[in-house]
């Protein structure tokens, strides 16, 4: 036997220190002349109740003239346990985190508090108690610390799911200790004991718990936070005086794909699934080698992609371009932004739907979904050089074509993910033509839009391709009678500074240096703007405003558009088809051609309406405008009321105007003037400033009822019901 290891000079502490194996390592420290801190709370496996456990301990260790103090905090209070050794020794050494309790449960009878708690004590007790003593470890230069694993953390172990998961999650604590300590000197090393004690007692017959005593685990653990052990990150076995290393081991493994434009597809791994799990010539990878090895993996892919790309004409190579899926946020502002872009206001019937996210039907103008889609080609850098193999001069490029159609209901809220594939390139001698598909996914993997591009690149052609393509969403010319309808919108003088704070900074649309680069006399509309507002006159006219008709766009560019122009879309019905072209009315100049709308279905075309009745001049005619607005998109609201109300507006204490609120007739019904059928249940006379302070909430309507200013007649209970049709305020 070589020469002792001894521990004089150094201060250990160890938790759960009270019994078992903590008292076996608490011993062990102090024969071989460490200053021993004995920390145990005293309670039952359980964690339950507290005790005076380490006294006894240190009483037994003082006894032998060895150096011990008690400390009964928690784990959970690493800090004062660390200053129990300061306190007492002046330094701490050694930290083995071995408290520990049990709470046996099959995973359905395990309770939150099962689970928190035993991770509280065994996981988070010895995180708060290592990094306690962090500072002093580093400070001095030197550190050993001990977590205590177990093999049902390894394996695991029926009844024991709370238990595994911390065991197994102190492995990766320790890991992580090894690495960001070894500069400073501060080992880690995880010990996997299997030993009698009050957590195996009841469990291992009684010769078994005498043959495994925790006296024949202790040393191995000293060894461990010997000076002269250079051991950290180990993961240590140790029972009835056997000893063993663990070590990680993998598969070789296979690489399921031949470029990293490859998917892989589930029926690859099961095919190749006995290769996969051959651990014939296995690895055993340390520390970050398995990192490594992945990051390999991915070099081979991309110098096989190099090689090949070296060997594919440059439109080969923009063809097997598959750049990743981009990610793309929706919220309620970049709605509304693009709304406001392409004309829609809150001076328009059901503007709102479009302007206001606290309307209740409000959603995006379905061309929004082109900027979801367009991400996918600004991220990849496809026209700012990040496509292999064709450069793209930007103030060369034009907006040829566009699709859009609509699978889902585009969200007012969250995260898409779109992905482009480039499916040809030709060659127009001129010009080239690349068209490119972008499929946007929500977060369940549903498609809901696709889209295509037909981008034209001036001087870019005559490279000997193809000039038509199969893959091309064709355009439809229009009929050639006189248009069904037509509507006009004169755009902004900044309509085109607008449109590009949507997504497309093109300088073509806001310099006029870059424009003429590109052979404009100044910049010009965005070809998607005019497209965004073209289908927006669409669903004006032919599907009530209602974005969830829409079903699909196509267009061809023809002309470009100057800001402050008027666009005028002439339409022609076909079934569920508008055919529309779109020009600038000012010169005749045809801006959008074989283009079309596809509607799922036609709304039906609006009932004539009465002439407005002469204004009043008052403001609370804006509120039973308002009120009027809710009650035609909610009418059961109005229907659960069932009452008639009459408010009688005064100004200047003289009668001003009278209205009616007529909840029984189906539906729901509001006019200027007296009541025309059903009686008035109740009647509500008030100043034409006090409705409006009233339903905006600046004036209490039991104070104004009070003070006089609020005079009801009839039933005043019915007053009540109205809440449901003035509480939202924010729209008053």
């Amino acid at each position: 036997m070589s020469s002792q290891l001894r521990f004089d000079g150094k201060v250990a502490v160890v938790t759960g220190a009270g019994g078992g194996l903590g008292r076996a390592y608490a011993l062990w420290f102090a024969d071989r002349g460490a200053a021993v801190v004995i920390n145990d709370l005293g309670g039952s496996a359980s964690g339950e109740g507290s005790g005076r456990a380490a006294d006894l301990v240190v009483n037994e260790i003082k006894d032998k003239g060895g150096k011990a103090v008690a400390d009964y905090n928690s784990v959970e209070e690493g800090d004062k346990i660390v200053k129990t050794a300061i306190d007492n020794y002046g330094r701490i050494d050694i930290l083995v985190n071995n408290a520990g309790i049990l709470r046996d449960k099959s995973v359905a009878n395990t309770s939150d508090n099962d689970w928190d708690l035993i991770h509280r004590v065994h996981l988070r007790g010895s995180f708060v108690t290592t990094r306690a003593a962090w500072p002093h470890f580093r400070k001095q230069n030197y550190g050993r610390i001990i977590m205590t694993s177990s093999v049902a953390g390894i394996y695991g172990n029926f009844g024991q799911s709370n238990y595994s998961a911390a065991k197994l999650g102190l492995l990766g604590l320790s890991n992580t200790l090894s690495i960001e300590g070894k500069k400073y000197n501060i080992h880690c090393n995880t010990i996997v004991p299997m030993a009698g004690s009050r957590l195996t007692k009841g469990i291992l017959p009684p010769d078994m718990m005498e043959g495994m005593r925790p006296d024949l685990v202790a040393p191995v653990v000293l060894w461990l936070c010997h000076d002269s052990c250079s051991d950290t990150g180990s993961v240590i076995e140790a029972a009835a005086g056997w000893v063993g290393k663990y070590r990680w081991e993998r598969t070789r493994g296979m690489t399921l794909r031949e470029s990293t434009n490859d998917p892989i597809l589930p029926e690859a791994v099961r095919d190749n699934w006995e290769q996969i799990c051959d651990f014939n010539n296995s690895l055993h990878p340390k520390g970050n080698e398995a990192s490594m090895l992945l990051g390999k993996v991915l070099q081979d892919l991309m110098e096989k992609d190099a090689n090949r790309d070296a060997k594919l004409s440059p439109v080969e190579q923009a063809l097997n371009w598959r750049p990743p899926p981009v990610k793309c946020q929706v919220t309620p502002r970049e709605i509304i932004l693009y709304a406001l872009s392409v004309g829609a206001s809150t001076g328009d019937k059901d503007g709102l739907r479009y302007l206001y996210e606290g309307d209740e039907t409000f959603a995006p103008i379905p061309t929004f979904g082109v900027l979801l889609a367009q991400e996918a080609l600004s991220q990849s850098n496809m026209i700012t050089g990040g496509m292999p193999g064709f450069q793209v001069d930007l103030s060369k490029v034009l907006h040829g074509e566009q699709f859009i159609e609509i699978h889902k209901d585009i969200p007012t809220h969250g995260t898409l993910e779109a992905s482009l594939n480039v499916v040809d390139i030709l060659d127009k001698k001129s010009g080239a033509v690349i068209v490119t598909n972008v499929e946007v996914v929500d977060e369940t993997g549903d498609k809901v839009i696709s889209a295509q591009w037909s981008i034209f690149v001036v001087g870019a052609g005559g490279f000997g391709g193809k000039r038509n393509s199969d893959h091309i969403v064709p355009s439809v010319d229009a009929p050639k009678r006189k248009p069904d309808a037509s509507l006009s919108y004169k755009t902004s003088i900044d309509q085109a500074a607008l449109y590009r704070l949507t997504g497309d900074r093109n300088p073509l649309h806001i310099d006029a240096s870059f424009a003429a680069m590109g052979g404009f006399d100044r910049p010009i509309l965005h070809g998607l703007a005019s497209y965004g507002i073209s289908c927006r006159l669409v669903l004006q006219r032919y599907a009530d405003n209602n974005p969830s008709l829409f079903k699909s766009m196509k267009s061809r560019f023809t002309s470009p558009v100057l800001p402050g122009q008027t666009l005028q879309v002439d339409m022609w019905r076909e079934g569920n088809r508008i055919h529309l072209e779109t020009k600038v009315a000012e010169t005749g100049k045809t801006v959008l051609t074989g283009a079309y709308v596809d509607l799922k279905s036609v709304a039906s075309a609006p009932a004539p309406v009465a002439p407005p009745a002469a204004s009043t001049g008052l403001m609370s005619e804006a509120v039973f405008a308002e009120i009027k607005r809710r009650l035609d998109a909610k009418p059961e609201v109005g229907a659960k009321i069932n009452a008639v109300y009459q408010w009688n507006i005064l100004s200047n204490k003289k009668p001003a105007a009278s209205w009616v609120v007529d909840l029984k007739a189906k539906p729901g019904d509001i006019y200027q003037g007296e009541p025309k059928g059903n009686k008035a249940d109740c009647s509500l006379t008030l100043e034409d400033a006090d409705m409006v302070a009233l339903v905006t909430g600046k004036l209490n309507a039991q104070k104004a009822y009070m003070q006089g200013k609020l005079k009801i007649k009839g039933n005043i209970m019915l007053t009540q019901k109205l809440q449901g049709l003035l509480k939202e305020n924010a729209n008053l």
